[in-house]
This record gives C-alpha cells, structure tokens and sequence, in this order.
C-alpha cells in the first residue's frame, strides 16, 4: 500500500506587487494555517519518509511551518514540481522508489487539484469537496493497494481525507 499526501502550499502575501511570484512568501494566515495543519497531520499520524517540495518560497515556508513532524524525512526541492500540471506531477510520482510507502508533495494549484481528482477512484464523501475547491493550505489524502509507483494511473487511488484549513480549529 503506497500513501502520498498532497498539500497545496497555505496562503501566500500580495503585498509586494514587484515580487516576481516565484519569491512571494506566506502572509500571517497562511502562516497560521500551515501550524495547524502540521498539527493535524500529527494528531491523525500522517506522516512521509520522502517529502517533494516545489521550491518556490510559499511551498518551502508552508512545509517549514509543518514543524517537528517531518524531521526524519528526506526533503527534494524540485523545480518540476513549481506551477507542474498533471502530466509532470504524476511522472514525478512515477518515479519513486518502490521501497517508498508514503510522500508528502508540496507544491501548487491547478496541478495538485487536477493530480487528486485524476488519482481518485471517483468514491468516498471527500471527493465532491475536493471537486468544489481546493484552498491554499489544503491536504488530500490518497491511498493505493498499488506496490509499484511507476503502476500510478487514473483512479488508482482512494481519497481518503481532503482537510481545509478551515476545518481546523486555528485558535490564536
């Protein structure tokens, strides 16, 4: 069974209009945000031994912001995965190892949203929301009977948890 998270990177700040976009940081929602969906990510025991980041500022401070909960995972910055569509995205997957069970890809939209619904068997109660919207700061939760990650095609997988921050409780 193989695991791979995806979280869309939290909401990042506008208010330098020079700032090319690949430099733009969190704003202090989107900080906020991150904290509390590091902390989910612990109170549900989700966690990755490989983590694939787009390195793009708001990605690397989102997955800062993770905290503790990721310290024994190998992190790649990978410049792929910044503004990638699907087909990038899923030939990334593709490419890890078969001894991985689990990866956190941090990265951004409409990639990460078009990857989800790509990935999904099409059941469970989470996927009309995903199909909604897929807000800054978000995690989809996919699982896969599939030993193999080059094996990864459409509707190889189940959604099993698609958690906004929104649904968190992000108490001051």
């Amino acid at each position: 069974m193989k695991t791979i998270f995806l979280l869309r990177h939290a909401k990042s700040s506008w208010d330098d209009p020079n700032l090319e976009d690949f430099h733009r940081p969190l704003n202090k929602r989107g900080r906020k945000a991150a904290k509390a969906m590091g902390e989910a990510m612990e109170q549900w025991g989700w966690t990755a031994p490989l983590v694939l980041c787009s390195p793009a500022t708001r990605t690397r401070q989102t997955l800062d912001m993770l905290g503790k909960r990721l310290t024994d995972a190998e992190i790649i910055y990978d410049q792929r995965i910044y503004e990638a569509g699907l087909n990038t995205l899923m030939a990334r997957l593709k490419e890890l190892p078969e001894s991985c069970p689990a990866v956190l890809l941090v990265g951004h939209n409409p990639g990460l949203e078009r990857l989800a619904i790509h990935l999904s068997d099409g059941e469970g109660e989470a996927l009309p929301r995903l199909k909604e919207k897929y807000p800054t700061g978000t995690l989809a939760v996919l699982r896969t009977e599939l030993t193999d990650w080059a094996a990864l095609t459409d509707g190889s997988c189940r959604l099993e948890a698609f958690l906004k921050p929104s649904d968190l409780d992000q108490e001051e």
